[in-house]
Formats: C-alpha cells, sequence, structure tokens
C-alpha cells in the first residue's frame, strides 16, 4: 500500500513538472567520480550517480580480429549485476537487463568510434589487441545506463597499454606505458517518461513507475550516436526532438566532469 501511495504521489508530482527528491526535471542528481579505482586494472573508474554506484575496470589482451576487420582491435563489453547491489539482482548469467546495459554502454563507445581500434592491430588479420569493459553495478538506486556509460568513458580515458611490438614473428612487450588511443568522448544521457512529462536522471523509484525510457548518446561535436527506449510506452517526435535537445545541453557539462576528473 505504501509503495502504491508512493508511486502516486511520484505520478502527480511529475505532472506539475516537480519531482518527489525536489529536483527539477532537466537535474541530475549529484555526480562523484574517481579514476584508477583499480590498481591491476589498465584503467578503472568509479562513478557515483546519487545512490546509484557503479565500477568499470579496464582489461587489454592480445588476441585475434574479427574476419571482417583484420586490421581493427577488438571491443567488448559485459555488465554484472552484482546481487549485494540490489534486492532485484539475482545470482547467476546475465540477464535481459545486464545484457541491455552492456549493449547500451558498448554501441555509445562503438558507434563513436570512440577508441582508435586501427592503432590496436598488431599484425593484421592475426594479432589485434582486445579491449574488455567489464561493468559491475556496486549499488541500484535508478539510471544504471548513465552512470555506467560515464564510468566506462572515465575509465577508457584513463587506461593505459603496455607497448607490444612484433619481432621476428613474435610478440614484444617493451618497458613502460602508453596511453589508450582514445579520440571521441561519448555520453549517454537517459530520460523517463512519466506522466507525459520527461525527467532526466530517474531514479530508482521514478523508474518503477515510468511508462517508457529514452538514452540518447551524444559524440563530442554534438552528434546522436545511438538511440536505446526502454520499456513499454511510447515517445511523440516532438518529445524526442525535446529530448536530444536537451542531452546535447547535458553531455557537455557530463563531458567537462570527466575531463576534470
Amino acid at each position: 500500500m505504501i509503495v502504491r501511495v508512493k508511486q502516486k504521489q511520484i505520478a502527480e508530482l511529475m505532472s506539475t513538472g516537480r519531482r518527489l527528491d525536489g529536483r527539477d526535471l532537466n537535474e541530475y542528481r549529484q555526480i562523484g567520480m574517481e579514476m584508477g579505482f583499480v590498481e591491476k586494472a589498465e584503467g578503472s573508474a568509479r562513478v557515483l550517480l546519487g545512490k546509484t554506484e557503479v565500477l568499470v575496470g579496464i582489461k587489454i589482451e592480445v588476441g585475434e580480429p574479427f574476419p571482417d576487420t583484420p586490421s581493427e582491435g577488438v571491443l567488448t563489453v559485459s555488465a554484472e549485476l552484482v546481487p549485494l547491489a540490489s534486492p532485484l539482482f539475482e545470482p547467476g548469467p546475465p540477464n535481459e537487463n545486464a545484457i541491455e546495459l552492456a549493449r547500451v554502454v558498448d554501441r555509445g563507445v562503438r558507434e563513436s568510434k570512440a577508441i582508435d581500434l586501427e592503432k590496436l592491430c598488431l599484425e593484421p588479420g592475426k594479432r589485434v589487441l582486445v579491449v574488455f569493459i567489464d561493468v559491475y553495478v556496486l549499488n541500484h538506486d535508478g539510471n544504471l545506463i548513465d552512470a555506467s556509460a560515464l564510468a566506462a568513458l572515465a575509465a577508457l580515458v584513463n587506461a593505459k597499454m603496455p607497448k607490444y611490438e612484433i619481432e621476428e614473428g613474435e610478440i614484444k612487450v617493451k618497458p613502460g606505458y602508453i596511453p589508450l588511443p582514445i579520440r571521441n568522448h561519448p555520453i549517454a544521457v537517459t530520460f523517463a517518461k512519466i506522466n507525459g512529462k520527461l525527467a532526466i536522471d530517474p531514479s530508482l523509484e521514478e523508474e518503477q513507475v515510468m511508462d517508457a525510457r529514452l538514452t540518447i548518446t551524444i559524440e563530442k561535436d554534438g552528434k546522436i550516436c545511438s538511440i536505446q527506449k526502454g520499456e513499454t510506452g511510447h515517445f511523440s517526435m516532438e518529445q524526442v526532438l525535446q529530448a536530444a535537445k536537451i542531452a546535447r545541453e547535458k553531455a557537455v557539462d557530463l563531458r567537462k566532469l570527466v575531463a576534470k576528473a
């Protein structure tokens, strides 16, 4: 009964342009960021978005390229919804929510060409570097997508990789490290549609009553590189255009946070 009362309160407040936690509809919760959080990873970052907490680690290993891109490195993203992060999460293989989270983060990085994958080629058709982006949700209080995408970008910017060279057909590791070749900074911005209104950075309580979810990922030049819709509701063309305009504005501020960190 208490849950239903709160859900009704959220929906009624939203219809008047207000939110349960006092934020404006276009206002993010407080964001905290820490880079280099995992000492043994090539790159890492922890992001706090309100009470939502996400940790991302980057690992770089030698592997084989895909047959259709023999001169490019490989990118792979995984997400783990740690059971201690929420009563909603269960142990076991990734469920559809974890798979969707990984795919949205992957799409933003991949479609923006954030990593110069050609520079990760050691021997065309044979050996390349594989970049693993591992997302760990440590506390779930809503908007896992933005927190994870922001942590992934921060970890990539922070990442260093060994100096590899091919000598007489063998891979040699040279002394020192070099930065991962990053050339774009994609930022994901997520909206919830509640009672006909769009609210940025939905909390967990807001997600439980939202009709639909929309995530727009923005490149550093302001272009949209990916869009993901969730839930069963719909968005009008006017709402999508409104969300895109707000996302471009918010992406500038979020990108500055990464640069400052």
